[in-house]
């Protein structure tokens, strides 16, 4: 009696890659992981397998409202196991995005999502080992990392960081434990600003300091330095570093700070004084919508659509989360990314329109 597989089983090489051009991910588990951070797993609504770096993040497009909003996370999971991906979340006070994940995303329902893109990882910057220094939901790239090489390269040297405010903040703590049995060089340090005697806390309390971090990584001048975490625990690490004589070609932070949008006196200033006149002002069609505009010099691609009620899909706005990726079908545009897009994505004609600025008369499908 021969037994007839599941129509779901796949073996891998029977798969191809995730493209966020062609898939769509549909929610297989939301799990509480601490208050106010959750876990959200997604395989591909189609059969594939997924592509990336441990590190990277997507940025999710979310039914918030009637216009949709775009958050980009990054993946706690590791490439090694490459059928879903999750990211695990913190729903900080005045959350839009996240809150609407919390109350509303739930096994079986699908989500637009772009990427994985993204330099923070130690596959780009390739150390002999490495110090992960984290804060609260900051530890997600770490685990996605820490992952990876449990599963592949055990032997790695890392010294593991993670900060939080109180011991229940301290996510995935037991599974770091459990790892730490596995990497015989990992070496974990857990720090918490206070704690209360139902915790049973006996470890290191305060916040990390020039008077801490060698207790917890001796050598730490020697590593490769990964950190992320809230902007002032990722500014205190990086001031602490440079106080220590630290060399900051080594040190790496994750952030999705978007970049200011230019100052109308600034663009009048880039457009100089035959912007007045319009001339040398590139037309920029946005083929879908079927609108044309007048580009004010020095205004990006993005900035020319919101200005003429044509819809970019746009998160970070500083070319790195690679959400406002459009097709360029004819034209000439200065391109300024900071990671956002893969230069195949480049060959085949796409721009970020957050970072794109027309030097010709441009067409855009928009």
């Amino acid at each position: 009696m021969t037994m007839e597989m599941p129509r779901s089983f796949h073996h891998f090489d029977e798969l191809d890659p995730w493209r966020d051009r062609q898939h769509m991910l549909e929610c297989t588990s939301a799990v509480a992981e601490a208050a106010d951070v959750m876990t959200f797993t997604f395989r591909s609504d189609k059969p594939a397998w997924f592509r990336y770096l441990p590190g990277q993040f997507v940025t999710l497009e979310l039914p918030v409202s009637a216009e949709p909003v775009m958050r980009t996370y990054t993946l706690s999971s590791s490439p090694s196991r490459p059928l879903s991906v999750a990211v695990t979340v913190k729903a900080q006070p005045g959350s839009i995005g996240t809150r609407w994940m919390f109350d509303n995303l739930k096994p079986g329902m699908m989500l637009k999502a772009f990427g994985p893109l993204g330099d923070f990882s130690f596959v780009r910057h390739p150390g002999e080992k490495y110090l992960f220094i984290s804060a609260g939901s900051g530890v997600t790239p770490m685990m996605s990392m820490t992952r990876w090489m449990a599963d592949c390269a055990p032997e790695t040297d890392v010294t593991f960081i993670s900060c939080a405010r109180r011991p229940d903040d301290l996510l995935f703590r037991t599974e770091l434990e459990v790892l730490a049995r596995q990497m015989p060089r990992l070496n974990l340090g857990f720090l918490v600003e206070g704690h209360e005697a139902r915790h049973g806390w006996h470890g290191l309390r305060g916040r990390i300091d020039a008077a801490k971090l060698p207790m917890l990584a001796p050598d730490f001048m020697d590593r490769t330095v990964f950190c992320c975490g809230p902007e002032p625990f990722m500014g205190n690490v990086r001031a602490m570093l440079e106080s220590a004589g630290f060399d900051m070609a080594g040190y790496h932070q994750e952030s999705f700070q978007p970049a200011a949008a230019p100052a109308a006196e600034e663009l009048a200033i880039r457009a100089g004084p035959a912007a007045d006149a319009g001339a040398g002002a590139a037309r920029v069609t946005f083929t879908m919508s079927g609108k044309e505009a007048t580009a004010v010099p020095g205004q990006t691609i993005l900035q020319t659509a919101r200005a003429n009620g044509v819809r970019i899909g746009a998160a970070c706005e500083g070319g790195i989360c690679g959400t406002c990726r459009v097709m360029k079908i004819a034209g000439d545009v200065e391109m300024n990314h900071n990671g956002g897009i893969l230069d195949d994505e480049i060959e085949e004609g796409y721009i970020l329109a957050c970072c794109s600025r027309p030097t010709s008369d441009v067409q855009i499908e928009a």
